[in-house]
C-alpha cells in the first residue's frame, strides 16, 4: 500500500529517520496508523539514507513552504 506522502508530519519523517530496519519501520508505521510491505519499507529506508534534510527543507516537507513569494526572504524567521 502507498503512503501519501502529504499525511506525514515531520515528527514522523524524524522518527522514521531513526528506525535501523524494515522491521523496525513497519512496527513504527503501523503505530502511526500505516501498513507497509517490506519491500515499502526497505525502499523507503534506502530512500531516507541517502537523504540529509537542513531545517528549512524539513519545514517544506512538513507544509512549511512559501507559496508565491522567495522563501529564501524569509528563511531567518524559519530557522
Amino acid at each position: 500500500m502507498s503512503i501519501d506522502k502529504s499525511k506525514i508530519t515531520l515528527e514522523q519523517i524524524k522518527k522514521a529517520m531513526e528506525c535501523e530496519t524494515p522491521e523496525e519501520l513497519i512496527a513504527y508505521a503501523k503505530s502511526e496508523g500505516f501498513d507497509i510491505s517490506k519491500e515499502e519499507a526497505e525502499a523507503y529506508l534506502a530512500e531516507l539514507d541517502n537523504i540529509e534534510l537542513d531545517n528549512l527543507e524539513l519545514g517544506k516537507v512538513a507544509g512549511g513552504s512559501c507559496y508565491l513569494v522567495d522563501c529564501d526572504l524569509f528563511s531567518h524567521v524559519i530557522k
